[in-house]
């Protein structure tokens, strides 16, 4: 009689178990792909197009890098979970908050009923002795003003994306430290990030250490078998991990303990070079894919968000190694073997 009585609760708790597991197994994908848009090519599908690739291939996460109505339109009911960029060359006008009002309620606002925004990348990879400089941080305050104005500051964190240029020391990861001039750069935007608990976006690429630094090309892959880098007790088989952690330990040197990297772009390109081959490329992303569930030496145990750069070859890019990062063809054609869920 007691087993019956407790039958009930017990179905209760398993079906919440389930539930949980299910929503677990939900926001488990850390994957997500950077699209920059029509303005690097001129033979890309349109943008509805690319949005539906997307939802075929199970890509649940998307960078735009600014936000126009051709884009945000098919994004609507999508669930595809979004970073909108405002371009560096927007920062300065947004540095008044009147206009950064208007640019949240033009393009945020307007859609958020049904575009699942997440984060506002204020300014890429800004130059911290560039003249946009000392626009970043007033950019990311008043546009975060006016999320919170709209009420939407628990749903879309505001934050920027830089590079691991920033740092002047890098090897090994523990002694990392900002360089001089991005030292008093970064600790302002690290207070804000802290303040309003959202994460620092950052490029990782350790292609371009490969490219401009010769590190070993296993060491960048994730196909090194031995420990390249031993930092006291946390051993180091591969550079993305290395320059995460570089990273993370120049932002606890700057009062930033309690933020999180989120990993606003990660690629290899298929041309353009010696190491640049369609081989090493796609080793690159599908070793990057796996690796990323489990986190890094420093931070174990808690998938690293991660989006890959980008979706589609860019064939009006300047340099010939930056036409080639897409992992589709301008056809849709997928270059790579990858699964993104």
């Amino acid at each position: 009689m007691h087993t019956m009585r407790n039958k009930p609760f017990i179905a209760a708790i398993l079906l919440l178990l389930r539930l949980l597991c299910s929503l677990q197994h939900m926001g488990a994908q850390s994957i997500g792909v950077c699209y920059g848009g029509s303005g690097n090519a001129d033979n890309l599908p349109p943008e509805s197009e690319a949005v539906s690739l997307c939802k075929t291939q199970s890509i649940g996460k998307m960078r735009i890098y600014s936000p126009y109505p051709e884009i945000l339109e098919p994004l609507r009911d999508s669930n595809i979970e979004l970073i909108v960029g405002v371009p560096n060359d927007s920062l300065k006008d947004l540095a008044d908050l009147s206009a950064a009002t208007d640019w949240v309620q033009r393009n945020i606002k307007d859609y958020s009923s049904n575009v699942e925004f997440k984060y506002i990348a204020v300014g890429n990879e800004v130059n911290p002795i560039g003249a946009a400089a000392r626009f970043v941080l007033p950019a990311m305050q008043n546009v975060y003003k006016s999320i919170a104005d709209a009420g939407l500051q628990n749903q879309i964190k505001v934050s920027t994306a830089v590079d691991t240029n920033l740092l002047g020391v890098f090897d090994p990861p523990s002694a990392a430290a900002f360089s001089a001039n991005a030292g008093p750069f970064m600790e302002p935007f690290i207070g804000f990030l802290v303040s309003t608990r959202a994460p620092l976006l950052a490029n990782i690429y350790p292609y371009f250490r490969v490219k401009y630094n010769n590190q070993p090309v296993p060491y960048a892959l994730f196909t090194a078998t031995d420990v390249v880098v031993q930092d006291g007790k946390l051993e180091y088989r591969n550079l993305f991990d290395a320059l995460m952690d570089a990273l993370y330990s120049a932002i606890e040197k700057t009062n930033g303990r309690s933020l999180d990297i989120v990993v606003s772009e990660s690629g290899w390109p298929s041309a353009g070079g010696a190491v640049e081959t369609i081989e090493n490329a796609g080793t690159y992303y599908r070793n990057l894919v796996d690796h990323v569930k489990g986190g890094t030496p420093k931070r174990p145990g808690k998938a690293i968000e991660t989006y890959l750069f980008g979706l589609f070859d860019e064939n009006l890019k300047e340099e010939e190694i930056e036409k080639h990062f897409g992992l589709f063809y301008p056809n849709k054609q997928a270059k790579y073997s990858i699964s993104f869920n």
